[in-house]
Order: structure tokens, then C-alpha cells, then sequence
């Protein structure tokens, strides 16, 4: 995949995100009916670089959409508290509340990941 420019903007990584985190739970497969796609959805824990007043470390929980393939590997060889780094874009949505009120939500859509926990030693 190319980089393409235009009007002086590198279009390639205008919506380009990379997090790395653990899971706060294990991650569950769902397939969508209408489409038979696996689809998995978790939430990351994303380390701050910085503790608050108290000297307590901080973390930001961001929403994960792993689709096809990967939301099937996540969920074979992922559980809680296990690490992982992932890049993808940003994407942002809105909807209407049960009480009339407006939601925003926005989630990572993953393109590639890694895992990061090492392998541990079988003795």
C-alpha cells in the first residue's frame, strides 16, 4: 500500500491510531447474522505516562473492534490482563439513548496487532 498525497496531506495516516494495553476481560466472539462476520469487541487498558496527585498510576479504557480473522485469534489466544498492541483507526458514531438523549461513542476498528506478553517457560 502507497502513501498518497494530496494538497500537501499524507492521506495514509490522516486517521491513524497505535495503542498498546491489556484487556480488562476475556474477549467473546459474536457472529453477525446478516452477514456471517466474527466480530469481537473488548476493552483496552491503556497506561498513562503520568500518576495523578496521589502517586496512583492512571489508565485510559478504549473501546476494541477486532473483525474476521482477528476477532477469531484474539479470542483463541487472549484472556484477561494480557497485553497486546494494536494500530487501526479511529472511528466515531452517534446514537439515540433509551431516554431521548444523544450518545457519542468512539472505538479503535484494528488493522494489524501484536501480542506483547512473552511466552512463559514450561518447566
Amino acid at each position: 500500500m502507497g502513501i498518497i498525497r494530496g494538497k500537501g496531506i499524507w492521506r495514509e495516516v490522516m486517521n491513524k491510531i497505535v495503542l498498546i494495553g491489556r484487556l480488562t476481560k476475556d474477549p467473546e466472539i459474536t457472529i453477525i447474522e446478516e452477514t456471517g462476520k466474527a466480530l469481537c469487541k473488548l476493552i483496552l487498558a491503556v497506561d498513562r505516562l503520568f500518576k495523578d496527585s496521589n502517586g496512583e498510576k492512571q489508565a485510559d479504557f478504549i473501546p476494541i473492534v477486532f473483525w474476521d480473522k482477528k476477532a477469531e485469534i484474539i479470542c483463541e489466544y487472549m484472556t484477561k490482563g494480557k497485553m497486546i498492541s494494536v494500530s487501526g483507526r479511529l472511528q466515531t458514531g452517534s446514537y439515540e439513548a433509551s431516554d431521548g438523549t444523544k450518545r457519542y461513542k468512539a472505538e479503535v476498528i484494528v488493522e494489524d496487532f501484536q501480542f506483547v506478553d512473552s511466552k512463559k517457560e514450561v518447566v
